[in-house]
């Protein structure tokens, strides 16, 4: 065989190495699920958002809630009898603000016990999310974060202040079209997060968590702790199964030259370091 066919051989085992490795992937992903509802006994519905390098040229696809998302997890639960509970595990910087509804409020009908696994962080609508829940459980290093709207890169809470320290004079029309909408966008997301809570911690709690999580007391990216989240009220608990992780290793981030971060990936331990120093 001469050069020139080494080398187109070369190019077709190096273009079809992503799609084996990612079908891989995928297959590792269903078994992962299989096993995760066996131990469980319930539907689970995996919503992870992270980059992810699909193309045969290498180019990350970064990924957030939306409606394509929204009509999946639908179907899920749709798919799922009445007294069928259901697990999702979720993973996500937030997304649309419409789709982030509609996957809360069909979970919060649903039946059957409802749980949302936080391996990491469930930011912005990934936190409305987990607010339909009956029970959220987060690694005690995972965080939540506020559900207050935002309006293009502005936080609504933020352009309303516009109208407290400056006269109606000094504000030009689109700024105050602007509040206007962000007013209506805080109370509509308000209103949604006390309609999730209120049946289950009361109507007072719920505009408590509401209040907090909606209307700007915290910067949009500000991280709520597993301390913090049980201290508004929320159902938190920290009975991480480990195949979540496990779950969680199978979706990887786009690869990267080099690592960002970097350790020996087996478990540590004085009786391990004992052993190692015996040999």
């Amino acid at each position: 065989m001469d050069l020139i066919g080494l080398l187109w051989i070369f190019f077709i085992i190096s273009s079809l190495q992503p799609v084996i490795r990612q079908k891989m992937l995928e297959n590792g992903r269903l078994r992962l699920l299989e096993r995760l509802e066996q131990q469980r006994q319930s539907r689970v519905i995996v919503l992870i958002h992270r980059q992810e390098t699909l193309s045969l040229l290498g180019f990350p696809l970064v990924r957030y809630i939306d409606i394509d998302d929204s009509e999946a997890v639908l179907r899920a639960i749709k798919m799922t009898d009445k007294d069928v509970p259901i697990d999702l595990v979720l993973h996500t910087p937030g997304g649309l603000v419409l789709a982030a509804e509609q996957i809360a409020s069909a979970l919060r009908k649903h039946p059957a016990k409802v749980t949302v696994f936080v391996p990491h962080y469930a930011m912005s609508g990934g936190t409305l999310i987990a607010l339909a829940a009956d029970e959220i459980v987060m690694d005690e290093n995972a965080v939540l974060g506020p559900v207050d709207p935002q309006l293009g890169q502005q936080p609504a809470a933020s352009i309303l202040k516009v109208l407290e320290r400056k006269p109606i004079s000094e504000i030009d029309d689109e700024t105050l079209i602007m509040a206007d909408i962000a007013e209506k966008a805080i109370r509509q997301v308000k209103a949604t997060v006390i309609e999730l809570l209120a049946d289950r911690i009361g109507a007072e709690k719920a505009e408590h968590i509401a209040t907090m999580l909606a209307t700007g007391v915290w910067t949009h990216d500000y991280p709520i702790s597993v301390r913090e989240a049980r201290e508004l009220g929320l159902p938190v608990s920290t009975d991480m199964p480990s195949l979540v992780y496990q779950l969680m290793g199978l979706y990887p981030q786009t690869a990267q030259r080099r690592p960002s971060v970097e350790y020996i990936p087996l478990p540590r331990s004085r009786e391990s370091e004992r052993r190692r120093a015996e040999r």
